[in-house]
């Protein structure tokens, strides 16, 4: 009943979505453009939607009762900025301890505009040797979902250019908001 209420909330929500359950057990979904706290709640909609099982770190404030229980439920796992250069490695051991495992994460890290991307999403993937999917939520299309997949080759630059041509022309809900598809 939770799934067709979320399909139902996509289709109200004016969205049209893309992709679905991957073809591998294991991947790293980024989604972007994050410009808005709007982000979050439509990718877990959609994620509920299609049922796929996705983890993601949010943050430690987040985790008060009784929203801590509900992202718990929706796959959250409390992060502590503050211990945030431990985060990668706890991504690539849930990798290595699971035999299917999908996280997702926002690569811009935040909702403002910065000089570019984190790293995060790409070592979690080298480290694990699994696949990226682009996931978008593209407002001005109206489009959400999970597209294209990249398995990355270890060139940041070369692997950072294909990406940023995926995105170019994928709107956030505040376009000046999004963050250049780079690593600063």
């Amino acid at each position: 009943m939770l799934r067709r209420f979320a399909q139902w909330l996509l289709r109200v929500g004016g969205w049209t979505t893309i992709g679905g359950v991957p073809d591998v057990p294991k991947a790293v979904f980024i989604a972007a453009p994050h410009t808005s706290n709007w982000d979050g709640l439509w990718a877990l909609v959609y994620k509920v939607a299609f049922d796929i099982d996705v983890k993601f770190f949010a943050k430690h404030s987040l985790f008060w009762f009784p929203l801590g229980n509900i992202l718990r439920a929706l796959g959250g796992i409390d992060l502590d900025r503050g211990k945030a250069g431990t985060a990668v490695n706890e991504a690539i051991r849930m990798f290595e301890t699971e035999e299917q495992f999908y996280f997702g994460l926002a690569p811009e890290g935040t909702r403002k505009k910065t000089k570019g991307w984190k790293t995060g999403f790409y070592r979690i993937a080298m480290g694990a040797g699994v696949p990226v999917y682009f996931g978008m939520l593209d407002y001005g299309r109206r489009r959400i979902g999970i597209g294209e997949r990249m398995m990355l080759t270890g060139d940041m630059e070369a692997d950072m250019a294909v990406i940023r041509e995926y995105y170019k022309g994928i709107d956030g809900r505040w376009p000046e908001k999004a963050s250049p598809v780079v690593f600063p």
